[in-house]
């Protein structure tokens, strides 16, 4: 596993827990400290670890070549995953990560760069799996498991993602803050009638009611999965995504980007020496990765998080000639994510599906050469396991969609 921050602690406690199953285990990281936290955190010596810079292949290579695992899982920074993915056609390792690639230098991901990466795995005879956390992930097992079991024809598909936790922070994210602002920060984008439109970032907003928490403003976002989900279900004439955000929060951000620090590209800046001479040089700072370093550490949140996450699929399609809706999800308990795994319930539901991702892989459910989507595999051993492991999911027949 390359990666120690909250997503990769939870996967740590996961795979140390399913020790039958993930019999030999490295965590590997740029700061091999890090990893060995996670393992005293956990207390089992017997998980090894690694320094490596996962921008380097060769590192990576060489990492690799010493330790031959069968399946790399990606838990680094989306930035990674092409340098990973190429390490691994290398080594001859099979690949799973939880967030598609984008450019450091662009606020953009799409699945092109990855996807052209599937003759190379196919003639390596090697399994990359793509985009297995919650959103996406889940989301696409979600829509793969109500295409097989419940519907002829899915033709709506709305993927809806609240947090209604509270972490008695003025302002803080809940996963790593440059990735998680350049996401939300984005023009929004959606599906329709074989189209992708484009609105205005965070523009489209309405409020949706949640299980055991209540109805909460929900704003429309580009979102990974639904290319891929799009793309393997051609019956789908709308596709959305949506998600929370409380208005402090967003008074925050608006504040953020007025100011100019959500900018990605370099700037210059008068910095003091620190010979006391009084002195300056120029040095040049990125103003969204100088805020990640003052804002909180998404793995430091959870001790005082309270309130749960709810992520779903409302789905609109036929069964038997007739209209059926559909809604599946999954509520998570920030402070029960926490007594299990000191991690919050965001990181939680992002962990759990990656280590049940490489379980498949490793029982030979999931394993076929290239590279592929979650909802291309078989969803049913997945979703065996997602109640078993942490995260039960419910289903609704027939309700209101509000959508």
């Amino acid at each position: 596993m390359i990666g120690a921050g909250g997503v990769a602690t939870v996967a740590a406690f996961k795979i140390a827990q399913n020790a039958d199953v993930f019999t030999d285990f490295m965590i590997a990281s740029r700061r091999k400290e890090k990893c060995d936290r996670i393992v005293k955190a956990i207390g089992n010596p017997a998980i090894k670890t690694a320094q490596v810079d996962a921008d380097d292949v060769e590192q990576l290579k060489a990492l690799m070549d010493s330790y031959k695992p069968d399946i790399v899982v990606n838990l680094a920074l989306p930035y990674q995953d092409l340098t990973i993915m190429d390490a691994c056609l290398a080594c001859g390792c099979s690949y799973l990560d939880t967030a598609n690639y984008e450019p450091r230098d662009e606020a953009h991901f799409e699945y092109s760069w990855q996807w052209a990466y599937k003759e190379r795995f196919e003639q390596a005879g090697l399994t990359a799996i793509l985009g297995c956390g919650f959103d996406p992930g889940v989301s696409g097992i979600f829509t793969a498991y109500a295409a097989k079991h419940h519907f002829d024809e899915i033709q709506q598909l709305d993927i809806v993602d609240c947090n209604a936790g509270n972490h008695h922070k003025a302002f803080a994210t809940n996963f790593n803050p440059e990735i998680n602002i350049r996401e939300i920060t984005q023009k929004g984008l959606y599906y329709k009638d074989g189209e992708w439109i484009e609105t205005e970032p965070l523009a489209v907003h309405k409020p949706l009611t949640y299980p055991n928490i209540g109805p909460r403003e929900s704003y429309l976002m580009h979102h990974e999965e639904l290319e891929s989900l799009v793309k393997n279900y051609p019956t789908i004439r709308l596709a959305r995504f949506w998600m929370t955000f409380g208005q402090q929060y967003l008074t925050y951000l608006d504040v953020i980007q007025n100011i100019g620090m959500s900018r990605i590209d370099e700037v210059e800046y008068e910095a003091p020496l620190a010979d006391g001479t009084g002195k300056t040089a120029k040095v040049k700072i990125v103003p969204l990765q100088f805020l990640k370093a003052v804002l909180p550490n998404p793995q430091d949140l959870g001790a005082n998080y309270d309130g749960e996450t709810s992520i779903g699929c409302r789905i609109r399609g036929l069964k038997d000639g007739k209209e059926l809706t559909y809604y599946i999800y999954n509520n998570c308990k920030h402070q029960d994510a926490y007594n299990e795994t000191g991690m919050q319930g965001v990181s939680y539901t992002t962990g759990v599906p990656a280590m049940i991702g490489a379980m498949m892989f490793l029982k030979g459910l999931w394993r076929k050469p290239g590279v592929w989507n979650v909802e291309e595999f078989d969803p049913d051993p997945f979703m065996e396991q997602l109640g078993k492991q942490g995260l039960p999911w419910h289903e609704v027949f027939g309700g209101d969609l509000e959508l």
